[in-house]
C-alpha cells in the first residue's frame, strides 16, 4: 500500500501572481474586529403568560357571581402525579385558551369512547395542548348517572398524555364540560 504523502500545493508563477495582482487591484489589509462584549443575557420572561395571569386575576375580581349558575359537587378536576397545582387552579380559572372542542351529546359510550381517544390523538398530532370536551350533564339519565360525563373522566385519568382536566368555567359549559391539557410532544 502506498505511504500517503500530503501533497503540497501547485506552485504559482510569477506571470500568474502578476496577472492575478492586476486583476484584484490594490489591497489593504483590513483591521482585525474587537471582540463583541460578553455580558451576561437575562434571563427570558413569559411576558405573555404574565399578562394572561394578571388579566385572570381582573376577571375573578371584577366578574359578577350568579349563584343560578354556580354547581357544587359536580365537578370533574384531576392533575397527573409531578406536576404543580398551580396547573391546575389555572386551568379551572380559565387561564389556558382551548383550541379545539367536541361534543358527544346523543352518542352511546362506545361511540363516545372511540371518539373521545380519536379526538384526543389528533390534537395530540397537532400539537394542541388544551382542548375541551362537552359530555353534557346526564340529565336525562337513569339513576346511575351521567353515563358519558363517568366516561369522560375514566378514561382521561388513564391516558398517558393528558396533565389535569376540570370542569369547564360557566360560560364554556360548566359541569357539563370539561377542559383538557395535553402533553406536548415536540
Amino acid at each position: 500500500m502506498a505511504s500517503m504523502k500530503p501533497r503540497r500545493p501547485p506552485s504559482v508563477s510569477d506571470d500568474d501572481a502578476r496577472l492575478f495582482r492586476e486583476a484584484v487591484g490594490p489591497v489593504r489589509r483590513a483591521r482585525e474586529a474587537a471582540p463583541p462584549p460578553r455580558g451576561e443575557r437575562p434571563a427570558p420572561r413569559p411576558h405573555m403568560s404574565q399578562r394572561d395571569e394578571v388579566a385572570v386575576i381582573g376577571d375573578l375580581l371584577t366578574a359578577p357571581i350568579d349563584p343560578t349558575v354556580v354547581e357544587v359537587g359536580e365537578e370533574l378536576a384531576y392533575l397527573r402525579d409531578g406536576y404543580p397545582p398551580r396547573m391546575l387552579k389555572r386551568l379551572k380559572q380559565g387561564g389556558y385558551a382551548i383550541q379545539d372542542e367536541i361534543d358527544l351529546h346523543q352518542m352511546n359510550a362506545a361511540a363516545a369512547r372511540a371518539t373521545i381517544a380519536d379526538f384526543l390523538a389528533e390534537n395530540l398530532r397537532a400539537g394542541r395542548a388544551c382542548v375541551k370536551i362537552i359530555h353534557g350533564k346526564g340529565l336525562r339519565s337513569s339513576s346511575a348517572g351521567p353515563v358519558l360525563k363517568k366516561l369522560t373522566d375514566g378514561l382521561l385519568r388513564r391516558h398517558g398524555d393528558v396533565l389535569a382536566f376540570a370542569s369547564a368555567r360557566a360560560a364554556q359549559g360548566g359541569t357539563g364540560a370539561v377542559v383538557v391539557l395535553l402533553r406536548r410532544r415536540d
